[in-house]
């Protein structure tokens, strides 16, 4: 799931192999398994920057006794024992994860980002991400919804736009300061939104 939102958004790195690395992680990750001197390997979560944020997840360090929350929330099984079929799940956890977790908030970003850099036409901005993320195109409704959430939320942000620039802070990546900082915002709710369709995570 990370993966794809990375590849939709155009942030994956996909240089081959090389050392484990340590995306985007909660708080505090570690403290509670950690003992001893604190210098040494694997005793606390020091997150990586750059490049590293953006590999792929199968190079994120992973801490048998801490393994990475998101990866669990999404079935990751504790590996422990051997999987031969990983189940599949749909939790309001995982909604909040994909709407609130740096990572895929900066993922929408970028999503959004790359559609207005590709169309000024608001109908094929919604077309482009929803394709992107899904294989497909919207229909008439889908498309519609989009729209809409888009037009409201580019209200709110233009009459509250330091919200909209505290938005597209999240993530060490910068902003791309050519686009409306208004107009970014607007169109990143909706990459978001698109991210967390049950098509683009259970189907795709």
């Amino acid at each position: 799931v990370r993966d794809g939102a990375l590849s939709v958004s155009g942030l994956l790195v996909e240089k081959i192999g090389g050392p484990s690395v340590k995306p985007y992680q909660p708080a505090g990750l570690w403290e509670e398994v950690s003992f001893g001197d604190k210098s040494f390997t694997a005793q606390s979560f020091d997150q990586d920057h750059g490049e590293a944020l953006y590999r792929r997840s199968m190079y994120t360090f992973w801490k048998r006794t801490a393994p990475p929350p998101s990866m669990v929330l999404f079935d990751a099984p504790n590996r422990e024992v051997c999987t031969a079929r990983r189940p599949r799940t749909n939790t309001p956890l995982q909604a909040l994860t994909l709407m609130n977790d740096p990572q895929y908030v900066e993922a929408a970003r970028f999503l959004a980002q790359r559609v207005m850099k590709a169309t000024a036409d608001p109908a094929a901005r919604v077309a482009l991400a929803f394709r992107l993320a899904t294989g497909r195109t919207p229909d008439d409704e889908e498309a519609a919804v989009l729209l809409d959430v888009c037009n409201r939320q580019l209200d709110d942000f233009r009459k509250e736009p330091e919200k909209a620039k505290l938005f597209l802070a999240v993530g060490e990546s910068p902003r791309d300061e050519t686009l409306d900082v208004c107009e970014h915002a607007a169109w990143t709710t909706v990459a978001s939104m698109v991210l967390n369709l049950d098509e683009t995570v259970t189907k795709g």
